[in-house]
C-alpha cells in the first residue's frame, strides 16, 4: 500500500499539501463532513479547504444535534453563526434589508462570522441538515451572484453546484468586497484556494486521459452505473414488498 500524507490522508502521489498556501480571512469556517467524504472520497475538497483556512475546523458525522464541539461554538458569544444555504431569507455579503440590522456587517456587531458548510454529496447533505436542526435552524448565508463550478471531471446535478473549496473561495471574495473580512485582505489573497483546486482538477483530467489511452473505463461513469443499478434494485425490492403487503391486505378482506 502506498504511503499516505498525514495531513490530507491521500496517497503521496496524489497529495496536494505542498501546493497549499494558507489564506487568512478572519472568518471561522467549520466543515461538517460526511463519513463517506472523510474516509472514502479521495477527491473531496473539504479537507483541502480546511488545510488552507487557519482556524477552520473539520467535524465528521451525520447527525450533529448532540455534537459537543458544535454546542460549544453555538453558545460562544464571540461568534455570529450561519450556515451556507440558499434561500430568500439568507444573508448575502453585500445585501441590504429593509429591517434592522440592514446589512450583514451591521448584524455581526463586532462578532466573528462563523460559517458552517456541509461537505457531502447533495443527497447526503440534505439528510445531514434534516437530522441536525441545530444547524438547519441557524441564519442562512448565500451568494450575491451565481457561479459555475470548475469541477469539470466530476458530474454534478447542476453547473452551479459548487465544490466545498469553490464555495469558500467565492464567499470569501464576496465578503471581502463588502468589507466583512476584517483583516483587510488584498485583492488576490484568496487565489491559493482556487490554485490548489485547479491543480487537483488538472491531475484528475490527466489521470482519466491515461486511463482512456490504456483502454480502462471512466471511473465516474462506472461508479454512476453501479449506483444506478443499486438504486434500481432497491426500488424493485420496495415495489415487491408493497405488492406483497397489498396482496395480504386484499386477501385478508375476502
Amino acid at each position: 500500500m502506498a504511503d499516505k500524507c498525514y495531513r490530507c490522508f491521500r496517497p503521496m502521489e496524489t497529495c496536494y499539501c505542498k501546493y497549499i498556501k494558507e489564506v487568512e480571512t478572519g472568518i471561522k469556517f467549520v466543515f461538517l463532513i460526511h463519513p463517506k467524504e472523510a474516509y472514502k472520497q479521495r477527491t473531496g475538497t473539504g479537507r483541502l479547504a480546511h488545510l488552507s483556512l487557519p482556524d477552520s475546523e473539520l467535524i465528521i458525522g451525520i447527525d450533529f444535534t448532540q455534537n459537543k464541539r458544535i454546542q460549544e461554538l453555538l453558545s460562544d458569544d464571540r461568534y455570529f453563526p450561519v450556515v451556507m444555504y440558499p434561500g430568500e431569507d439568507a444573508w448575502t455579503a453585500g445585501g441590504v434589508r429593509q429591517e434592522e440590522p440592514r446589512t450583514l456587517k451591521e448584524a455581526l456587531a463586532g462578532r466573528q462570522l462563523l460559517v458552517f458548510l456541509v461537505d457531502a454529496t447533495w443527497p447526503c447533505a440534505k439528510k445531514m441538515l434534516k437530522l441536525s436542526p441545530n444547524i438547519m435552524s441557524l441564519q442562512k448565508i448565500s451568494f450575491n451572484a451565481g457561479y459555475k463550478s470548475e469541477y469539470t471531471f466530476k458530474k454534478e446535478p447542476r453547473d452551479d453546484y459548487l465544490s466545498t473549496i469553490e464555495t469558500c473561495y467565492y464567499l470569501i471574495k464576496e465578503l471581502q468586497a463588502a468589507g466583512v473580512c476584517p483583516f483587510g485582505m488584498r485583492e488576490n489573497e484568496a487565489e491559493p484556494l482556487m490554485e490548489v483546486f485547479r491543480r487537483m482538477v488538472r491531475f484528475q483530467i490527466d489521470s482519466q486521459k491515461e486511463r482512456e489511452a490504456a483502454g480502462l473505463p471512466d471511473r465516474y461513469q462506472a461508479a454512476g452505473s453501479i449506483r444506478a443499478r443499486k438504486k434500481a434494485l432497491r426500488e424493485a425490492r420496495m415495489r415487491e414488498q408493497a405488492e406483497e403487503e397489498n396482496g395480504i391486505v386484499r386477501g385478508s378482506g375476502l
